[in-house]
Formats: structure tokens, sequence, C-alpha cells
């Protein structure tokens, strides 16, 4: 053995042709398998095995792998999953994955061809998204890091704000603003970069579940006459509860007339982007001063892969650079191509997440994406058709993209508590997971058609489990 590599080459090739193989059949067979099972205590337990201190040939850990882990994932490749916004991946983006971790590149900066597969994907994102080519960005774990940096580039964008680096927030009284159900992860970047919750504006909805602007409007003022200094409002495209957009053209008027940066969560619907039919839905997007979204929901890329686009050239090299003698940059050899990835957010060690995003796109063309993500939103109009079809079933939502909410009806005292049991006895089948929300007060049953496998029939086999779980919950009493 030389370092760490094996004594036997063939043997672990072995088991990497057997590995691949045994993925490959089984995302080939999904619809035969449960979306998502429980694991038994006794199972958990064994993987309690302390450090282990002495060897263990890859074979016998692979065989634990496939016992103890694999059935009793998550379940979001499977076509009926319908819960939360999770995406269903690829075999093209799972063999992504292999090549990534025999390179094993740290894509924080330095010259390397992997740094021009992420400036290469950044400048695709940026055209879907109809930003100028000298947008800058990265690729991070999803949008709430993505989301984060947004609010510390706005942060550092105000006049003077880059003193802000070495006194901190504290020294300002920065206030911003998002609706009612914007994601929780935009109070949490409040929360974590010092800015504190109670420096975000929480501005209520409409019927439709999209900000009321006049609210927006009047909420500046206050906070201008007050003393206070607006820094950025924040509109979302595809809220998480219902898939609701903001009126992403207005705010982007509201926000260039107060002089205010403008921020977009998108962190599935801005893939909604790539479709002809779907754009004109997300008019304004292309003015914000920065956008976040993720790749592994709608666009199918393996988690996790999220990314953020700043359209002012500098802006995240203001808010995030830093100067050390151990990260100099030289005029020639492995350490030039700045700016390096790790100016532009807090990671200086980064995977090279950009291959997976690069050969899944690639694979199927944006065309192709927008044309699957069109056809899960269309899938959730037929839902939503056989829900309003149906007496025994309420929408409790409007449906503006491949979200659908609704609710059974039945003649018991607690609707809600009756809604949330029969879901978990639907995950427990095996059938389909959908999960839940509350809308309006109500207990909902939350069907998100994000994955690229789900069909008609998918949804059909879905409700049509639901209404027999709940009949025999009421015949059971």
């Amino acid at each position: 053995m030389t370092g760490l590599d094996p004594d036997n080459w063939d043997a672990l090739r072995a088991l990497g042709h057997q590995m691949v193989d045994d993925m490959m059949d089984r995302l080939s067979t999904l619809r035969e398998r449960p979306v998502w099972q429980p694991m038994p205590t006794a199972l958990r337990e064994q993987l309690r095995t302390g450090l282990p201190h002495a060897p263990t040939p890859p074979e016998e850990l692979y065989a634990r792998f496939r016992e103890l882990v694999e059935p009793y994932s998550t379940g979001n490749v499977h076509p009926g999953f319908m819960g939360w916004v999770h995406g269903g991946g690829t075999a093209v983006g799972m063999l992504s994955e292999l090549l990534v971790g025999g390179l094993n590149a740290n894509c924080g900066g330095r010259d390397h061809a992997p740094i021009e597969v992420e400036r290469e994907v950044i400048r695709w994102a940026a055209e879907m998204c109809g930003f100028p080519a000298e947008t800058t960005g990265l690729l991070v774990t999803g949008s709430s890091m993505a989301n984060m940096i947004a609010v510390i580039t706005a942060s550092r964008a105000v006049p003077d704000g880059l003193k802000m680096r070495a006194a901190g927030v504290g020294s300002r009284k920065l206030v911003g603003y998002a609706a009612a159900t914007a994601h929780g992860c935009i109070a949490r970047a409040f929360d974590l970069t010092g800015l504190g919750t109670d420096s975000l504006r929480v501005i209520p909805v409409d019927e439709h579940n999209r900000m009321v602007l006049p609210a927006l409007e009047q909420a500046i003022a206050r906070d201008r006459a007050a003393g206070l200094e607006p820094f950025i409002v924040i509109g979302t495209a595809g809220t998480v509860d219902t898939g609701a957009i903001d009126d992403l053209n207005t705010l982007a008027d509201i926000a260039a007339r107060e002089n205010i940066w403008f921020h977009v969560d998108g962190a599935f619907g801005a893939l909604a982007m790539l479709s002809d039919t779907l754009r004109p839905g997300l008019r304004g997007l292309e003015r914000a001063d920065s956008v976040a979204f993720d790749f592994h929901k709608w666009a199918q890329v393996q988690y996790d892969a999220g990314c953020i686009l700043v359209r002012r050239p500098g802006a995240q090299v203001d808010a995030f650079a830093q100067s050390r003698a151990y990260l100099a940059r030289e005029d020639r050899g492995l350490a030039t191509n700045g700016p390096w990835y790790c100016d532009l957010g807090p990671d200086l060690s980064r995977g090279f997440r950009a291959l997976k995003v690069w050969m899944t796109l690639g694979t199927y063309g944006a065309d192709g994406m927008g044309d699957m993500i069109a056809n899960c939103c269309a899938i959730a109009r037929h839902l939503a058709a056989r829900v309003e079809a149906n007496p025994r079933l309420e929408l409790l939502a409007p449906v503006t993209l491949n979200i659908v909410c609704f609710r059974i009806i039945a003649p018991v005292e607690d609707l809600d508590h009756f809604n949330a049991e029969v879901v978990k006895d639907l995950h427990e089948s095996g059938i389909a997971a959908p999960s839940t929300t509350i809308i309006n007060g109500h207990k909902a049953v939350r069907a998100a058609i994000v994955n690229h496998r789900t069909t008609n029939a998918d949804v059909d086999r879905m409700l049509d489990a639901l209404l027999e779980l709940a009949d025999r919950r009421l015949v059971a009493g």
C-alpha cells in the first residue's frame, strides 16, 4: 500500500463497478419500491458502532450500506415523493459525483479547470435569469446560504457600508423587508448576520399569498421618518407553502425609487425562467440586484447545489474578500486566476459542485429542463382539478406553479388532526409522500410536484390512496 491507496486496484475497481450497477438498478426500478419506510430501531442501533480504530474492508462497509442505509433514505428520488421541495436527481448527476470525488478539487480559488467550469455555470445562471454577462456569483450549499450572502452583500453596498466590516452592523440602523410568506431562512439571515430579526419588517400578503405592496411602501416611509436605513427589499419567486410569486416587477420599481437593494429569493421558482410559458409570471426578476436559487430543486441536480447571483460587479468582493499571506495571488503559476471564489462568500474550502450542474444541464439542455418544469406545473393543475371535482376535498390555495394545497373534508371533530394523521398513514404505506402546511388556519395536505419522474398517474395514485386511508380511519372511528 502507498499511503491510503489500495493494495489491489482491480478488487476496488470491481467493487466500484458493482456500486454503479446497483444504483442504476435502483433508479430504474423505483416504482417497484416504497417511497419511504421507517428505519427499525434495531437497524439504527447497528449503525452505532463507535469510532472504528481498526480497518474494515470496503466490501463489508458497502454491504452495511445496502442493508442499513439504502432502503431507508428520504425517498425524494421516487416519483411518489411530493413533500417539501426536493429535486429527484438524475443518473447523469450521480455519475458526475463520482468524477468529482475522483478529482477532489478545492474550488476556493487558484488556477485550474474546475474554477472555469463554475464560472461557466454562473454565466449560464445569469443568462437564465436575464442578468448581464458581468454578473458575479457562486455555488453554495443551498438558498439558505445564498440568501444570507445576498443580505450581507446588500448591507455592505449602502453608503460607507464597507466600514461595517470592521465596526460591525451595530454601527448602522439597517432594516429590510419581506413578505409574511417569505422562507424562514430570510429571518435567520438577519439573525445570524447580527442585524437582528427585529430589523426585518414582515409585510402582509393578499389572498393570493403575494406581498401587499402599499403596505411595503408605508413601512419604508415609516422607517425613514424614524431615522432608520432601509437597505433591502426581498421578493419571493415561489413561496415555500403555495408557490406564489410576488409582483417582482413592481417590487423592482419600488426598490429603484427608494434606492434600496432588490433581492429575489427564487429557491425553486426562479428555475421557471427556463420555461417559455412560465417565464412571464416572473417578470421583474431580471431587474433584481441579486437572486438566490437552488439547482438541486427543479433543475434536478444532485444535492447540494445552491446559487447566488449578484448583478453589480465588485459588490461581492467588497463584502467578502480578505487578504492573507497564505492566500497571496501571484502573477503566474497555480496561485493566479483571481478573483477566487473564496472572495465571493464565506467559504474558503469549497467542493466542485459545478460539475454536476454542468453535466446535468448539458445533458438535458435548458429547453428540455424548461419543458420538464412546465410539465410539473401541468401535473399540479391536473391534481388541483381532481381536488376541485371531488366534494370530499377542498382546495385551500391558488395553484400558481407546482404546489397544490388541499384538505380532506370529513365528519370528524378535529379536521386538522384528521388530515395530519392521514398524511402520516400515507407516508407509512410507502405509496406516496406529500407534506403538510397551514393555509388560512387549516392543516393542508401539500403536494409539491418537483420530481421529473412524477406523472399524472402518480398523483392520481397518491390521491386515491389518501382517500382510501381516510375511509379506513373513519370506519375505525
